[in-house]
């Protein structure tokens, strides 16, 4: 009996699931035009869900490669077979990781009141105007000559500026910060990424160094035993 009610509830719980997935993608578009009760919202009523964060940053990295793969020529010149799709992934979900962690590292030690959590699903909303505008361009690229161009660098500039201004919002309402205080720890931010970046490219680099000389090593001895 107890296997057979296991069997019925779990479509249950998979339809429950997939509801409020889709109602925290649809939410979104209230926080897109309603920035600060949106994000209050999202955290602290949690509206906002992990399973549509992970969704909107895999629809940025589609859009990415979309992107690449589709813009005309004339606005952006890419040749596809040297494109590197694990390269562009990594290039975008490394400084958003890095992002995360440094903004609620820094603004824990200054009471801030995000989780991590909350930084990263606050984040990936933000990036929703820039994912939308993103895919309007991309037709309309192969349907306006260049001159018409100043079309596609207006909504370009448009929704990677409205992005922007979602993120301050965002991180005012799930910080509990003044805007001020935001901005001066978006600036920290950028400046703990930038080290944080340095310092694991030089353990990389110490890392290949390393390999190499023991692979030289190896090479050295191979050679001399036979």
């Amino acid at each position: 009996m107890s296997t057979r009610k296991s069997a019925l509830s779990r479509p249950l719980i998979e339809s429950a699931w997939w509801k409020r997935f889709l109602a925290s993608v649809r939410y979104s578009g209230y926080v897109m035009f309603h920035p600060f009760d949106g994000f209050w919202d999202l955290t602290h009523e949690h509206r906002g869900t992990v399973a549509a964060a992970n969704f909107f940053v895999i629809m940025l990295l589609l859009t990415r490669l979309f992107t690449l793969q589709h813009t005309n020529m004339m606005f952006l010149r890419v040749y596809w077979p040297k494109v590197n799709i694990f390269q562009q992934c990594i290039s975008l979900l490394m400084p958003l990781g890095i992002y995360c962690v440094c903004n609620w590292g820094l603004t824990t030690l200054f009471d801030g009141k995000g989780t991590l959590k909350d930084v990263y699903i606050a984040t990936a909303y933000a990036l929703v105007p820039y994912i939308i505008g993103a895919l309007i361009i991309i037709p309309l690229s192969n349907v306006i000559t260049l001159e018409e161009g100043s079309f596609y660098s207006v909504i370009s500039t448009f929704t990677t500026i409205w992005s922007a201004l979602l993120l301050v919002c965002g991180m005012i309402q799930i910080h509990d910060y003044s805007l001020g205080k935001t901005l001066l720890f978006l600036v920290m931010t950028v400046l703990a990424m930038a080290v944080v970046i340095f310092l694991l490219l030089l353990f990389l680099t110490l890392v290949g160094d390393g390999i190499g000389y023991f692979i030289s090593l190896y090479k050295e001895i191979n050679f001399r035993l036979n």
